[in-house]
């Protein structure tokens, strides 16, 4: 599952394409769901509803999308088995997750299981297309749309290949959430280089997240624990004091 290739930047932000971007909305609120819909269409977005958790499983794997948006409970398989199922597989979808405002629990768990961004009910729908408009802008820029065309990247014992989207330490594969691999590509493509937390947040994670510079920590630090021998003491990922972070290359 993977988006066709970009064309030039067009209106809003998001490129001008052939055939516009294909969204499957799963979505149990009748209401919602022809809200969001109606105005994803209103910015040239196809759009097709899956009213609960069966329905939205099927429709998931039955065809390519651009982005996939789970609300987190659903009838029969919820927003996270959905997710989760996506992520077993080798091609790569964007997801987007609907969660309650007092679910902070689900929230983490989305992400944690490779969402790529939430937002919370209850949510302004203009907020929401903003968001689809910026993951789609984050997409292009990393290249995600070009697979082949990137070769791995070596720092150290690490092996970080975009095409595949897939890391590997000391020839040992490491599993990353799609944010962590966006966030490891983005320090990978530039080595040695230091990052603010606003301009992580900027780069990696785009539009709506103003604030939230405690995401790139929890981030950072769920990172060294995968790739450093001592998390503790990094070696890869290095915090630069009063300034943020870079990765080290020798």
């Amino acid at each position: 599952m993977r988006a066709t290739n970009p064309s030039p930047p067009g209106h809003g932000g998001v490129p001008q394409r052939a055939q516009p971007r294909r969204i499957l909305v799963v979505e149990d609120e009748r209401d919602i769901a022809e809200l969001i819909a109606l105005h994803l269409r209103d910015n040239n977005f196809e759009v097709c509803l899956a009213a609960d958790g069966h329905e939205g499983m099927r429709q998931a794997f039955a065809r390519d999308w651009d982005l996939v948006v789970l609300d987190i409970k659903l009838p029969g398989p919820d927003g996270l088995t959905i997710c989760r199922s996506l992520r077993r597989e080798k091609s790569y979808v964007p997801v987007l997750m609907l969660t309650s405002k007092s679910s902070e629990l689900d929230r983490v768990l989305g992400l944690e299981l490779g969402a790529d961004d939430y937002v919370t009910k209850p949510f302004s729908v203009s907020e929401f297309v903003a968001r689809v408009k910026a993951l789609f802008r984050r997409i292009d820029s990393l290249g995600k749309d070009l697979p082949g065309v990137e070769q791995p990247i070596l720092i150290g014992g690490l092996e970080i290949d975009p095409s595949s989207r897939s890391v590997t330490l000391g020839g040992d594969p490491i599993t990353l959430t799609a944010r962590e691999f966006d966030l490891m590509l983005h320090f990978a493509r530039n080595p040695n280089h230091v990052f603010s937390r606003a301009q992580l947040l900027d780069h990696v994670w785009g539009y709506g997240h103003e604030g939230y510079e405690h995401t790139v920590n929890s981030h950072i630090n769920r990172l060294r624990a995968k790739i450093e021998p001592d998390p503790a003491h990094p070696e890869l990922i290095v915090t630069v004091w009063g300034v943020g972070y870079k990765m080290q290359r020798a």
